[in-house]
This record gives structure tokens, C-alpha cells and sequence, in this order.
């Protein structure tokens, strides 16, 4: 009866240590239960334990060269002697890790020969690709490689702005200059620009919010815009104040609307915050509702300049650089944040989501839903155009100009 009683003991004082025990301390134990055992130990430890046999031989025989006072050559830290274990895959098949690399980087560099080229370049591609070269691998193996070569998975990054103009920097510098002596004075200066059109109503919006597991919210499953359409946020920054006024337009982003937007922000913002003003600075994109090639633009400034009796600056960015303008990363991509994974259903829920939004910075947003209508197509003949008083800067005066009042209030 020792044997069955001696086995169970021998597993449980096993599994009490088993997992704090590197390789050679775990080999060391089961030597010393097989010794202790006596006769037929090594048999009821493996049996016991679930050790090879000739892994507690090995075991017993390096318990007795320590007590012989031998110290291991490779020191008493390491696990194995130096060259033990298992080879490494890449030492038993030492083309598998240029193979691999060939493989990717042909399809990175566009090599007409690649296998990959017209195939997703996925760990499983790369396996089949590999196997057939005659390597035995595994996606797990693919993996590892691929990181010890430096490669991982990478989104598309929006990064090439197609034909720069040779200008472009400098314009860049004289934009900045006028903020900086605009904001040197506590006068205004604001970003405008149109966020991107949402539907309205119970649409699927990208992101994740907080609701009760395995309660998700139904949205449709077509994206077919209903009798509510589509929304245009048009955007107000104030760069010295960090708050912004939005505008939810229900009809066509027009030069119009844009106008109307910027005197929504006075009327509601602007005017109690900088009562004193003398000027105001306008930053904008070259292009849209607001783009410099815009008619209409200058002719609606031209009434809102009229009203406000003191002179509109606007200065453009230059063209392919809409993505620097401020407005975009201080107002628009916190309020999709804040909107993410919520479906746009009514306008107040967009109205309500754009004015909720802040940052740690301390943003403040208000918002109004705008329901004119705000006709395309009108046109502005060279008459009317006439008769804004523009002033062009001496640096490319398309795209920095003054526009002046008429007459006086």
C-alpha cells in the first residue's frame, strides 16, 4: 500500500511548487522524491508528477555531482548549459527569415514578381507562401518573425497633399504674423470652416459608448438619407478664448450661410466678449463656402462689415493645407468624439451633442440650429462685386485681403 499513499503525497507537495519553479529547480525536486523514495522512486515520481523518466535521471545524476562539490560550468543562474534546448526554428532553416523578408518587402516595394502582390499580405498568406518554398511555419511563427524583422500591421495615414505651392510657407508666415499682432492688440481672431455633413436620424455613427452588456442601440441597416437629410455644422473659433459657436444648417452650405454663421457668433458671443473691438481676423480654407475664388463670400462680408463698422481681415490657407486650419483639431475632433457611437436621430440631439462638448483645455461650445434656407446658384455679377471695398494685401492679395465699411452706423 506505499506506493498509492507515497504517489498521492509525492503529486500534491509537486503541484504546491510546481508553478514557482523554473525548469532545473523543478528537475532538482522530482530527483530528490525519486532518491527519498528509494528503489522504484524514479518510476513513482514520473508516474506521479508527469516528468520524463530520463529527465529525472538527469536530475539524480546532477544532484550527485553537487554533492560531489560540482558547480555547473555555465554558473548556477542559468537553466540549461549553454546550446541545450530546443533550436530555434530559424537555425534549423536558415532561409526562412530571408524568404520571409523577401516576401514582404517585394509587396511593400510594388515587385511585379511578388507572389503577394494581388493578395492580402496577411500571416496566413504568408504561411501559404512560405510553405509552398518547402518552410514548415505557422502563423504564430510568422508573427514572431515578423516583429523580430521590424514589421507590423499599419493603417493607411493620410499624409500626401498632392502639388505644394511655392508659397505656401510663407503664407503660412504671414497668416501667423497677423494672428500674432491681432491677438498682441485683444482683438479677435476666429477659424471658420464647415464640419462634414451628417444624417439625421437612427444611423449607424463609427464608435463605442457605455450601455448595458448585450444592449446595443438599433440603428437602421441602410444608410438611405429620409425626409430629414443631411445637417451642415458650420464652426466659429475663437482662438484667444478657445470657445466656438456652430451653426446646424438644415439647407445647402452656402457663402451665405457661412456669413450669417460668423454674425450669429457676434450677436451671440463675440460682441459681449471683446466690446471695444476695432478689427476682426478671419482664418479660412482657400476653398468651399468660404474659399477666396468665393463671390459671394466677399459680398455678404462686405454686409456683415457694414454692420459691425469696423474692417473684416481675412487671410486663407494656402491650397491642399485645409487639415492645419484651427478649427479642425480644436473644435470638430472633439465634437466626433464626443458624438461617437451615438446615432444623430433628431437635430436637437445634434445640437445638443455639439454644445456638450469640451476638453481638459477648457473648450466651450454653443450651438444653434439654423433652419433658413440658403438657395444655391446665386451669383454675384462683377457690378456688385464692384462695390465691396476690398483691400488687397501686398503679399498675394487673393488670398489676404481687408474689406472695409461702406458706410458708417
Amino acid at each position: 500500500m506505499r506506493q498509492p499513499r507515497a504517489s498521492v503525497q509525492i503529486a500534491k507537495r509537486y503541484a504546491h511548487v510546481r508553478e514557482s519553479l523554473n525548469e532545473r529547480a523543478r528537475r532538482l525536486f522530482v530527483a530528490s522524491e525519486a532518491l527519498a523514495y528509494g528503489y522504484g522512486g524514479i518510476s513513482v515520481v514520473s508516474r506521479a508528477t508527469g516528468v520524463a523518466r530520463r529527465t529525472i535521471g538527469v536530475g539524480i545524476a546532477e544532484l550527485q555531482q553537487i554533492e560531489g562539490g560540482w558547480t555547473p560550468p555555465w554558473g548556477n543562474a542559468r537553466v540549461r548549459k549553454p546550446g541545450a534546448g530546443r533550436k530555434k526554428t530559424t537555425a534549423k532553416d536558415p532561409t526562412l527569415l530571408s524568404d520571409l523578408q523577401a516576401l514582404v518587402e517585394a509587396t511593400t516595394r510594388g515587385d511585379p514578381e511578388s507572389p503577394l502582390l494581388w493578395t492580402a499580405r496577411s500571416q496566413r498568406n504568408l504561411v501559404t507562401a512560405l510553405s509552398r518554398q518547402g518552410h514548415q511555419t505557422s502563423m504564430k511563427m510568422v508573427a514572431r518573425l515578423l516583429k523580430e524583422l521590424g514589421y507590423s500591421l499599419q493603417a493607411n495615414r493620410k499624409r500626401l497633399e498632392g502639388a505644394q505651392h511655392p508659397d505656401r510657407n510663407a503664407q503660412f508666415e504671414h497668416l501667423n504674423e497677423t494672428i500674432r499682432q491681432q491677438l498682441a492688440a485683444h482683438e479677435p481672431v476666429i477659424s471658420v470652416d464647415t464640419k462634414k455633413k451628417e444624417r439625421v436620424g437612427p444611423y449607424k455613427n463609427g464608435g463605442r459608448e457605455l450601455r448595458a452588456q448585450g444592449d446595443p442601440e438599433d440603428v437602421r441597416v441602410h444608410d438611405f438619407v429620409d425626409a430629414d437629410g443631411k445637417v451642415a455644422p458650420y464652426g466659429v473659433y475663437d482662438l484667444h478664448k478657445n470657445e466656438a459657436w456652430v451653426s446646424v444648417g438644415i439647407s445647402h452650405d452656402t457663402a451665405e450661410f457661412a456669413v450669417e454663421t460668423v454674425r450669429s457668433w457676434w450677436h451671440e458671443m463675440g460682441a459681449a466678449t471683446y466690446p471695444t473691438a476695432t478689427s476682426l481676423v478671419i482664418t479660412a480654407d482657400g476653398g468651399g463656402s468660404n474659399g477666396y475664388r468665393v463671390r459671394l463670400w466677399k459680398l455678404e462680408l462686405q454686409g456683415l462689415v457694414d454692420e459691425l463698422g469696423f474692417p473684416v481681415t481675412v487671410c486663407h490657407l494656402p491650397p491642399g493645407t485645409s487639415k492645419w486650419n484651427k478649427i479642425e483639431h480644436r473644435l470638430f475632433s472633439f465634437i466626433t468624439q464626443n458624438w461617437r457611437g451615438k446615432p444623430l436621430i433628431t437635430h436637437q440631439v445634434i445640437v445638443s451633442l455639439i454644445a456638450a462638448t469640451t476638453t481638459k483645455n477648457g473648450l466651450s461650445v454653443r450651438s444653434r440650429l439654423d433652419e433658413r434656407r440658403y438657395p444655391k446658384g446665386r451669383r454675384v455679377s462683377d457690378a456688385q462685386l464692384a462695390r465691396v471695398n476690398l483691400e488687397p494685401h501686398a503679399f498675394h492679395g487673393e488670398w489676404n485681403y481687408t474689406i472695409h465699411p461702406t458706410c458708417t452706423l
